[in-house]
């Protein structure tokens, strides 16, 4: 592959080779991506794209990796991560317009800064704006769903920035148009309600205790590994089937948390999807239910 692919587009302090994947994830695996270059504003992330495209080379966009295995092999191809304009946020009275790269907890912070509420449940999520909207993320409650109202995105099999409504994103259980038509994530705006800055602080300050709680927040992880089941819990299916603190590897059932893969130590993304696909299979064996995963699989596998 070209290692020039930008030279001239993009500064070279933006741009990184055989840059590892494990640096970049939480899981802290993943091989290295042939080159991985950060974007500062709309106009460079359209030329990356333009010219990757040109070039008939893979890119994938990566925000703050918290829902990624990426492969030990890493990604023959171009990552792209947001910085610069996309990691600004604007408050203007109950309204929030944030870029996609900003990362939820700095989002939730701004949102208690301004007296406003709603974002509380965002506050411990460790992903970027752009990965929540890609997947409605959630968590005790609250979804992006129902504080989001206009996402500008970019298309780019039109070349085209794009504005969709909440309804026009069609939004669902982890799911959103973006993950259905390959739209990528510039900025979004969303509607708060006026509280307490001290209330609000106070809800989060829970929020992060009952995750501290319940969650293996000490370990390397991608959150939380399955989808959860129409009608089930995943956690619950995989603890009734036993494989609390099974591993593979460096790859483990989380005792704390059954839905959790932690990586315990030195886990490779083939520990990790190989123990996903036997806690499936058990799974499926011993209550007929089917596990989705939740987490993205990035290069080969």
């Amino acid at each position: 592959m070209n290692k020039q692919l930008f030279s001239g587009l993009i500064p070279d302090d933006r741009i990184k080779y055989d840059e590892p994947l494990a640096n970049h994830t939480s899981f802290n695996i993943g091989g290295p991506a042939d080159i991985l270059v950060t974007v500062a504003n709309e106009d460079e992330l359209q030329k990356v794209i333009d010219k990757t495209t040109a070039e008939n080379v893979p890119y994938f966009l990566l925000g703050n990796g918290s829902n990624v295995l990426a492969s030990d092999d890493g990604f023959r191809g171009v990552i792209i991560k947001l910085g610069g304009d996309f990691l600004e946020a604007k408050v203007d009275g109950t309204t929030i317009k944030a870029g996609a790269g900003i990362t939820l907890t700095k989002l939730a912070n701004i949102a208690m800064n301004a007296a406003l509420t709603g974002l509380e449940f965002a506050s411990g999520i460790p992903g970027t704006l752009g990965g929540a909207l890609f997947m409605n993320a959630g968590a005790y409650g609250g979804e992006m769903c129902q504080i989001v109202t206009k996402v500008t995105l970019f298309d780019p099999s039109e070349k085209k920035i794009i504005n969709l409504s909440n309804e026009e994103m069609a939004f669902g259980y982890r799911r959103s148009i973006i993950k259905e038509k390959g739209f990528i994530a510039l900025s979004c705006e969303m509607e708060l309600a006026k509280s307490e800055s001290e209330t609000i602080r106070s809800a989060m300050l829970e929020l992060a205790k009952k995750r501290k709680e319940k969650q293996p927040l000490e370990y390397p992880s991608a959150g939380s590994t399955f989808k959860r089941p129409e009608g089930y819990f995943a956690g619950k299916l995989i603890e009734d089937a036993g494989l609390g603190g099974f591993n593979i590897g460096g790859a483990e059932v989380s005792e704390k948390h059954k839905g959790f893969v932690i990586n315990k130590g030195g886990a490779t993304a083939k520990d990790v999807s190989d123990l996903i696909a036997h806690v499936t299979k058990t799974v499926k064996e011993q209550a007929g239910v089917t596990l989705e995963p939740e987490i993205l699989f990035l290069g080969k596998f």
